[in-house]
């Protein structure tokens, strides 16, 4: 429940149409629910706008299906992410009218992504095998409520491919960057922009990239100003911070 639904509940109260003791029922999981295997947060819209996402990893399909199920009952969007294969194909039966993005094995419910937002978060990643992560965070940031650009392909190894980008990269309020290998591509792009760059190492390289290490290491240590850095893989941390800093430039810009 959001705030906009409590105060139309409590306009309810106010003018009659809707009991006290209906209302208490109503309110009744609030802040949180207890349902055995979770501690289902309904409190987390009024506190950060975004109802608890999903972190599906390591969850059987009944967890899954039964926490979707709670938040639904609530008419809260679904976000989740990290769902492992052989649920997701399940979970398609079950609620045919999510949207299933199998690349990044994220699931969306309730919350048309195609409708925009506001401001630009820009997704950039070195390859295209970094797009499972970027993707992850490009579905995070829309369902957040910001408008996402995307831009694929764009490493270090062919440079020219990001210098002819300029225009696209500089109009962007913040910079979402998916690098693997040794995870350059942020730092070129922090010296390249005024707008904040958050940095996704990713675990795709070859041995000596030890699983995204030696990405985090290098963007950990970027002497490029503005450069902040989430945990390997973490698109989904990344999304959501770039978008809570996308919707605040862009309040402050309509003012």
């Amino acid at each position: 429940m959001n705030s906009e639904q409590v105060k139309a509940l409590l306009e309810r109260v106010k003018d009659g149409t809707l009991s006290l003791d209906d209302a208490v029922k109503a309110l009744k999981h609030l802040p949180y629910e207890d349902i055995g295997y979770a501690t289902l947060d309904h409190h987390r819209s009024l506190r950060q706008g975004v109802p608890e996402v999903i972190f599906c990893q390591n969850k059987t399909l009944e967890e899954i299906s039964g926490i979707i199920q709670r938040l639904r009952e609530r008419d809260n969007p679904v976000l989740a992410t990290r769902v492992p294969p052989d649920s997701f194909e399940a979970l398609k039966k079950l609620y045919p009218d999510a949207q299933f993005h199998e690349r990044s094995h994220v699931i969306t419910l309730g919350k048309d992504l195609e409708a925009g937002g506001v401001g630009n978060v820009l997704i950039c990643c070195a390859g295209t095998s970094d797009l499972p992560v970027a993707e992850e965070a490009a579905i995070t940031a829309q369902f957040t409520g910001s408008n996402v650009t995307r831009l694929t392909d764009v490493g270090v190894a062919g440079i020219h491919r990001l210098l002819g980008r300029l225009d696209v990269i500089r109009a962007a309020n913040v910079i979402v960057v998916a690098a693997g290998m040794e995870g350059a591509l942020a730092s070129v792009i922090g010296g390249l922009v005024e707008a904040p760059v958050i940095a996704v190492p990713t675990s795709v390289g070859y041995g000596a990239s030890f699983g995204g290490i030696s990405a985090l290491l290098t963007m950990l240590n970027s002497c490029s100003a503005g450069v902040t850095v989430v945990n390997i893989d973490n698109g989904f941390g990344a999304g959501f911070a770039a978008s809570l800093i996308n919707k605040r430039i862009s309040s402050t810009r309509t003012e």
